[in-house]
């Protein structure tokens, strides 16, 4: 295997243990609430804080990405978040579990961008929206191990030691990581994005070009509600749902969530080539995909108690496959913008993605224990959650119809 591909394939790696950080709590949310003595709020806010850590380290290495470099940043931000997931299996209080899951959010918040980076370095441009197909295919494929696998894994050895086991694989893979990626070749495939050379004060200047824009700021809230209930829902709250009020067992509970990112592996490709080939438009794809997401949020909300799991199945499946078309937001407002600012742009609105799930997780916690403080878990207080998760994603969509875009060439 050429090195190339080697730093890709780890890399790629990071990537995926880092989606399994992110989703992982969905699965033991009861064990977490009878071991550290929560109520909804709280496990909301442990929940909140991974990504609220994750969407603010966006900042910095928006900043020094470039001239630090993917290996430097990626293997130091991973050593604090293998730290976090430590003091998380350690937890006994609230406070210990917030603590933890911020390292994890703030040591997992590298690894797409500085692998994003590396594509750039080693790979033609021409490659690049393949490539990064593939690697939030295998991304998706860690949200899929934090389901029925997670489940399997806590059952035998208890949900700390779980994450212990998971910290020693990730400590493995990132000094692999250290020792495998060097230095880009002399001849390196994309010189736009290659060197170290840009410096502070334009990078600053792309960044108040990008805030100038209307496009950007539609599609930032946009990603932060389409990923936000997204999220919220994988990582926690479909959880609790289907067990709670469904009344489904953990491991169909995990099968269930496991369909979710089948539909995400699926809908990718499918609605990339859709976007590309077909109908060449971005925006209308994701427009079409966030009403796919109402609909079936809607409909979550009417099924009863007790329904046998293939209705759930198909429409866990297809909330998954209309989210994937949210991947579009980022070529959408990338190839409005001048090609430097390609890495500024991406991260921008990727603060804004990250800022969703910490924003969803936290507050949707918080409304349900707010509008029913004695049934906090209970059916109503769900669907008055997925009531709002619909609303904003209605709003997302109508204001989705206001941006431009730069249609592709047949």
């Amino acid at each position: 295997m050429s090195r190339r591909w080697l730093i890709f394939s780890i890399s790629s790696s990071l990537f995926f243990i880092s989606q399994f950080f992110r989703v992982s709590n969905a699965v033991i949310a009861p064990m977490l609430l009878r071991d550290l003595s929560l109520d909804t709020e709280g496990l909301g806010l442990i929940s909140a804080s991974f990504f609220y850590a994750f969407a603010l380290t966006q900042v910095p290495i928006s900043l020094f990405l470039d001239k630090i470099g993917p290996r430097i940043l990626m293997t130091a931000l991973s050593a604090i978040g293998i730290l976090g997931a430590l003091v998380f299996s350690w937890a006994d209080s609230l406070a210990l579990a917030v603590t933890g899951r911020v390292l994890l959010g703030a040591g997992m918040a590298c690894n797409l961008m500085g692998t994003f980076k590396l594509l750039t370095l080693w790979f033609s441009p021409r490659k690049f929206a393949t490539l990064m197909g593939i690697v939030a295919a295998i991304g998706t494929v860690g949200n899929m191990v934090a389901t029925t696998p997670l489940v399997v894994l806590v059952e035998n050895v208890g949900w700390r030691a779980g994450f212990q086991l998971i910290a020693a694989i990730n400590l493995f893979l990132t000094l692999v990581f250290y020792v495998v990626v060097c230095d880009p070749p002399a001849e390196t495939p994309n010189k736009i994005d290659g060197g170290s050379s840009t410096g502070m004060h334009a990078v600053i200047a792309n960044i108040q070009l990008l805030f100038k824009r209307k496009d950007y700021w539609i599609i930032s809230f946009s990603t932060l509600v389409r990923y936000g209930v997204l999220a919220a829902f994988q990582a926690l709250w479909a959880g609790p749902f289907l067990m709670e009020v469904m009344g489904y067992s953990a491991i169909t509970t995990g099968n269930l969530i496991l369909l979710l990112n089948v539909g995400m592996i699926l809908g990718a490709p499918c609605l990339g080539i859709l976007s590309d080939r077909l109908f060449r438009t971005r925006k209308g794809v994701v427009i079409a995909g966030l009403i796919g997401m109402t609909l079936t949020m809607i409909i979550l909300t009417v099924i009863p108690a007790g329904t046998q799991p293939t209705m759930p199945a198909l429409l866990f499946f297809c909330f998954g496959f209309f989210n994937a078309s949210g991947l579009l937001m980022y070529p959408h407002i990338k190839e409005m913008m001048p090609l430097e600012m390609a890495g500024v742009t991406m991260t921008g609105v990727n603060f804004f993605n990250m800022i969703g799930p910490a924003v969803f997780l936290q507050g949707l916690g918080s409304l349900m224990q707010a509008l029913y403080p004695d049934a906090s878990r209970g059916p109503e207080a769900f669907n008055a959650a997925f009531i709002l998760c619909a609303v904003c994603l209605v709003i997302a969509t109508m204001l989705y119809f206001f941006t431009r875009e730069r249609r592709l060439k047949r």
